[in-house]
């Protein structure tokens, strides 16, 4: 039996959750309002009627900063968990209503994105037409952030990743090779042992890039206690260059050497004996997804697309 004493408790808007949660993560008013695209006014008038509605006090403001009440921090956690389901329910009923439509919000990692985009543009103008691929060329750790908050929905990166919550769609691995200048004694040789990377002068990427931390890996398993870096470069291109320079050799992807290497008539290739260190390249979505099959069926066409590149195809339940 139900029992009503006739009231009706009034209920927050998404709006109203919307501003409050953005709030709660910049503890900035202009900020939070830049960030979901409200005026200041809209939003501060929004947090304060979800206040009125929930008849609790969320925000502690001052001329300074603003803060979050006790009851602004237990209900912070409770509208972002709001917001959450019903973009997965958005998210849900926009995969049912047609596969391959829409937008899709594809991150890349900056050592994949200039070698493989070709392929991927032209895989999804070929077949998924309807389709709005939206690219984001950014670092692994920025792109992760991007899947778990629902910024992105999906990755093509290097893995293995190791994060809870993150599945991995495998599509190829690909050797490294070394890139010399013109006079260096490994320049253009083939069958180079690992253990010669121990005496090399070796350029890296900055902080932060995945292939940084692989070359650092591969470095390790030669037997280099440590690599000393004294020069580093934000991208590939500008590291071939040093390379030319006559600064040091560097480790590129088999998939990078073509476009990187032709840049320079000062650089050489040489080929790293079997088996060469090589990474492993993937999708990463999130577990659950709305639209897994999907990417599981992009992948799937990607793999066909990539075997004219120099790499090697990975079976999908690898």
């Amino acid at each position: 039996m139900t029992i009503s004493n006739g009231t009706k408790r009034r209920q927050p808007s998404l709006a109203q959750l919307r501003a409050f949660a953005a709030v709660a993560e910049h503890l900035h008013f202009r900020d939070a309002a830049a960030a979901i695209g409200m005026s200041q006014p809209a939003l501060s008038g929004a947090v304060s009627a979800l206040e009125e509605t929930l008849g609790v006090t969320l925000l502690e403001r001052t001329t300074r900063k603003v803060l979050l009440s006790p009851a602004g921090e237990r209900l912070a956690v409770r509208a972002r968990a709001v917001l959450d389901a019903v973009g997965a329910l958005l998210e849900e009923a926009e995969a049912v209503r047609a596969p391959f439509t829409g937008v899709l919000r594809l991150g890349v990692i900056p050592t994949v994105a200039p070698y493989l985009l070709p392929a991927v543009l032209r895989l999804v103008h070929e077949r998924y037409p309807h389709l709005d691929l939206q690219v984001h060329e950014e670092q692994t750790a920025s792109l992760l952030d991007g899947l778990h908050s629902g910024r992105l929905d999906l990755l093509l990166l290097a893995v293995p990743l190791g994060v809870p919550g993150v599945v991995e769609l495998p599509l190829f691995d690909e050797d490294f090779v070394l890139v010399t200048p013109l006079d260096h004694a490994l320049g253009g040789r083939e069958g180079i042992p690992r253990e010669a990377l121990r005496e090399l002068n070796l350029l890296l990427l900055d902080e932060g890039h995945c292939l940084r931390d692989q070359a650092l890996d591969i470095c390790r398993e030669a037997g280099r206690a440590d690599a000393p870096v004294t020069t580093t470069a934000a991208g590939l291109s500008t590291l071939v260059q040093l390379v030319a320079g006559g600064l040091g050799c560097t480790l590129l992807p088999r998939t990078a050497q073509k476009l990187e290497t032709t840049r320079s008539s000062q650089l050489l290739t040489g080929y790293f004996a079997e088996p060469a260190p090589s990474r492993r390249v993937a999708f990463a979505m999130r577990a659950g997804a709305a639209r897994a099959a999907e990417y599981e069926e992009l992948a799937a066409a990607l793999r066909e697309a990539l075997r004219a590149l120099p790499v090697r195809v990975v079976d999908g339940d690898a």
